[in-house]
């Protein structure tokens, strides 16, 4: 195995706080060389401290705003340079916002965070990683996807923007982005996988209004508690080979309709890589129902 120093590679975005970090400390203490991608210097300069002081683990911090597609380029570009082989991207930074405000390239924050962020960055590394198989992808969905419908007239809420409708939304479609990509890497090695992690106490409801503030104290739960199953997808032995699922507390659950309808799968993939220039180099295959 290709490795830093023998150890397996692992990428953390979302790495600073909250299920991000709780997953990279777990990961560097099963022997990972943990690579934690955060977007605020600050914080992640505090988190890498923090972690290396109470972990017996190998860490690194790169800092990337991930809503920005120039600044996933250049993450990608820093990872292919420095790391012959990447065995665990786990995609989780993702965010929540009030006021539907565009990126500097253009984008509605929630989509090309909590979307085309996944996207580009997956397909940017993807070849890195069949390079390195076995290897795992972990996305970090939400069963707020429940609520969530792809209307490609309004992906950005240019016609109406509801704050949890936008993460919804998103959240779907990172449920239909994993299916997709299981099924495209079906025999190269390559596995990928989603989950729900639970309602998490982390800094993501900072902003949200107080009643939902008050509605996660109550009913929230420890980001060690919501990586528990990030980390088992991404390193337990028995899900070698297991892609394309949608799970909850370590159980597989039914993906929704909207990640098994052959054609929206298609079409949602190919807008996406309109919305990112073409970031992947083939499309994927068709799913299986």
């Amino acid at each position: 195995m290709n490795a830093r120093d023998g150890r397996p590679v692992s990428v953390v975005t979302g790495a600073n706080a909250g299920i991000g970090k709780a997953a990279a400390s777990a990961l560097a203490g099963l022997g990972h060389h943990v690579v934690m991608v955060c977007r605020s210097r600050e914080r992640g300069d505090a988190a890498l401290a923090e972690l290396r002081a109470n972990t017996a683990g190998s860490l690194e911090l790169i800092i990337a705003d991930l809503s920005l597609q120039s600044e996933v380029r250049r993450l990608a570009a820093a990872l292919l340079a420095d790391y012959p082989a990447i065995h665990v991207l786990l995609n989780n930074a993702g965010a929540i916002y009030n006021q539907r405000r565009l990126t500097a390239e253009g984008i509605e924050r929630t989509w090309a965070l909590n979307h085309l962020g996944y996207f580009l960055l997956t397909n940017l590394l993807r070849e890195r990683l069949v390079a390195s198989a076995p290897a795992r992808i972990v996305n970090v969905a939400s069963n707020a996807s429940k609520a969530g419908r792809i209307d490609f007239d309004n992906l950005q809420g240019e016609r109406l923007y509801v704050p949890f409708g936008a993460y919804a939304r998103s959240k779907l479609a990172n449920i239909m982005f994993t299916r997709s990509l299981a099924a495209q890497l079906d025999g190269r090695g390559v596995t990928a996988n989603c989950l729900h992690p639970g309602t998490i106490l982390s800094h993501i409801t900072d902003r949200q209004a107080a009643p939902v503030r008050a509605y996660f104290r109550v009913f929230g739960t420890t980001p060690e508690a919501g990586a528990d199953t990030v980390v088992w997808l991404a390193t337990s032995p028995e899900l070698a080979g297991c892609g394309g699922g949608f799970y909850i507390r370590r159980r597989q659950r039914r993906l929704p309709p909207a990640a098994r309808d052959e054609a929206l799968l298609q079409q949602l993939w190919d807008e996406s890589e309109r919305m990112t220039a073409g970031s992947a180099s083939r499309k994927p295959a068709t799913p299986g129902s």
